[in-house]
C-alpha cells in the first residue's frame, strides 16, 4: 500500500484516552515525554485547522479525566469529546465512529493511551473501515515495552504507518518556510532537548 502524503487539509486528528489516570499506566515512555507529544499534536491540529476528535473512557474512574491542557488548546474539541463507559475499541462507540466520520477526512493521525489497548483496536477498524492511518508511536506507550512493541507491530502488520510526533509534525508542516511550516516551528522547538 503506497502511503498518500498527510496535509492539513486532507487529515483529521484522533487522540484517544490522554487520561491523567492511564497514562500514569505508561512505562514504555516517560511521561513527561509522552504528554508533551500528544500535546504538541493536538497544537499543531488547532494550528493547522485539522479536525481534532478527542475521545476518553470511564472519566469518573481510575483512568481520569483527559490531561487538563487538552481542555486549554482545543476547548471546543474537548467539549465535545466523546465519553465512553467502558467500550475498549472507540471506533465500536457510535458516537465517536460518526465524529470521525463527519470530518471528511480518509488520512487519519492516531495517537493514544495505552498503544497496546487504546491505540490498536481503534487503528485496526480504521484500516478494516478504508483509512489510511498514521499511529503517532511516541503520542502514545504502553505498560511494557513488549507490549507497546507488539502492539505496533500488529499495526504495522495491518497497514498502519507507524511514525513519531516529530515526522508527523515535519510532514504536515511540508516546508520551514512556508504558511504551515511557520505556524508548526515553535511546536517542534519546545520538543526539542534543552
Amino acid at each position: 500500500m503506497s502511503e498518500q502524503p498527510i496535509t492539513a487539509q486532507n487529515t483529521a486528528m484522533l487522540l484517544i484516552d490522554h487520561q491523567v489516570g492511564t497514562m500514569g499506566w505508561v512505562r514504555s515512555l516517560a511521561f513527561d515525554d509522552l504528554k508533551a507529544n500528544a500535546l504538541a499534536l493536538a497544537k499543531a491540529a488547532k494550528a493547522l485547522d485539522i479536525p481534532l476528535v478527542l475521545t476518553s473512557s470511564m472519566e469518573s474512574y481510575a483512568q481520569g479525566p483527559l490531561l487538563p491542557e487538552l481542555a486549554e488548546i482545543a476547548p471546543a474539541e474537548h467539549a465535545a469529546r466523546i465519553q465512553r463507559q467502558g467500550v475498549v475499541n472507540a471506533f465500536d462507540d457510535e458516537a465517536f465512529a460518526a465524529a470521525v466520520k463527519a470530518t471528511g477526512r480518509r488520512n487519519l493521525i492516531v495517537a493514544g493511551v495505552t498503544n497496546d489497548i487504546c491505540t490498536v483496536f481503534p487503528t485496526l477498524s480504521a484500516l478494516r473501515d478504508g483509512y489510511d492511518v498514521r499511529v503517532v508511536a511516541d503520542a502514545g506507550g504502553s505498560p511494557t515495552a513488549m507490549a507497546d512493541q507488539i502492539a505496533i507491530r500488529r499495526m504495522e502488520r495491518a497497514g498502519a504507518t507507524i511514525t513519531s510526533t516529530n515526522q508527523t509534525l515535519a510532514e504536515l508542516a511540508g516546508s520551514w518556510v512556508g504558511p504551515a511550516g511557520s505556524k508548526i516551528l515553535p511546536i517542534v522547538g519546545a520538543l526539542l532537548p534543552q
